[in-house]
């Protein structure tokens, strides 16, 4: 068999079916390789699948030389989430997201703070088996779509019906929180359907990568900036651990790559880890390496920085004149104070999404 390539608009035959009698979906984004197995290109690992064997994120299977999306149409219950919990702060403020996620993740995070869902198998009895049009005809009700739990490139088939669908019936928003592990390709044929991504970057070594995550940084890096480059909102969050990427080397130097290569004005958010997964015996980020990660960035020159899994205050305020502009307790936000996109007080631009 000579080897070929799925395009977005290829994929789409149901012809396998789970041990429940539901119809799986062939994958998008797949090369035939030899002796009957696949590759899979949705994201960074290029996973070479055998026969009848699952990629390392558990969602895609080879079905005699086919790859299926097993997760497709396989959903947690919905719930209705602020979307400053994603967190994106400057983003449709004070809406509510109908989010939904699945099982499985292509990273290995030894202190995931959702183990149960990423490690997870799709056929796992607490997801429910929902239909195209029926997450459509939900989602409508609300202000938009978050793809979130897990990490949302892994059920990649089927967040991309439903956002488009649900774009073409007149929704809302759509957004990604993600790990940021997505290929080019897949990442250009949802982007029409994608407003807006937050992205967790979990460090700016390699090092930390390799041995904490079990992935590589460049990858991540360049799906932030690919993400701003086909418009899509981007905000991006790091999670402070504790004695792995918590100096002040490691922060200004991240803080520095989001000031050059996404922007100053790039929304970022500092996030405190608690003991989890295989990392239990790492202690909660102190609050005082917290506060010192919001002033390494905005010394790096950073004009939004917000601080998450603490109380902090995460008001909005004009870099410039001081002006606040959103105030925030938990998530609930006042409107945004804005004058044609810009500070009422001084008129610096203020970039939110309302």
């Amino acid at each position: 068999m000579e080897p070929r390539k799925i395009s977005a608009g290829r994929s789409g035959r149901f012809d396998q079916r789970h041990a429940d009698g539901t119809l799986m979906k062939e994958a998008m984004f797949w090369e035939a390789a030899k002796d009957g197995a696949v590759v899979c290109h949705l994201c960074g690992r290029h996973c070479r699948i055998a026969p009848a064997e699952r990629g390392v994120c558990g969602t895609r299977e080879n079905r005699e030389g086919t790859l299926y999306s097993v997760a497709y149409g396989r959903i947690t219950a919905p719930a209705a989430d602020p979307i400053e919990k994603k967190p994106l702060y400057h983003f449709k403020p004070g809406s509510l997201a109908l989010s939904f996620g699945t099982a499985g993740c292509n990273f290995r995070c030894m202190y995931c703070q959702n183990a149960t869902l990423a490690r997870a198998a799709p056929e796992t009895s607490y997801l429910t088996t929902c239909a195209v049009e029926e997450v459509v005809r939900t989602a409508l009700d609300h202000d938009g779509i978050a793809w979130t739990y897990n990490e949302p490139t892994v059920g990649f088939e089927f967040s991309y019906d439903v956002s488009k669908q649900y774009k073409e019936a007149g929704g809302g928003y759509v957004c990604y929180v993600t790990n940021g592990y997505i290929e080019r390709e897949p990442l250009q044929a949802i982007a029409p359907y994608l407003d807006a991504v937050n992205i967790d970057i979990k460090s700016i070594t390699e090092g930390f990568y390799r041995d904490i995550v079990g992935a590589r940084l460049q990858r991540v890096l360049d799906t932030a900036v690919q993400a701003r480059d086909h418009g899509i909102h981007v905000e991006v969050t790091y999670l402070v651990v504790p004695h792995h990427n918590d100096s002040e080397e490691e922060l200004a130097g991240f803080s520095r790559w989001v000031a050059e290569h996404l922007g100053p004005d790039t929304a970022t958010h500092f996030s405190r880890f608690f003991p989890a997964h295989k990392m239990r015996t790492v202690p909660p980020t102190p609050v005082a390496t917290m506060e010192r990660a919001r002033e390494i960035a905005t010394a790096e020159g950073l004009s939004f920085v917000y601080l998450g899994n603490i109380q902090a205050d995460n008001d909005t305020r004009c870099p410039q004149c001081g002006r606040t502009i959103i105030r925030r307790s938990a998530f609930t936000t006042t409107k945004p104070e804005l004058r044609a996109g810009a500070c009422p007080d001084c008129g610096r631009a203020i970039p939110i999404v309302t």
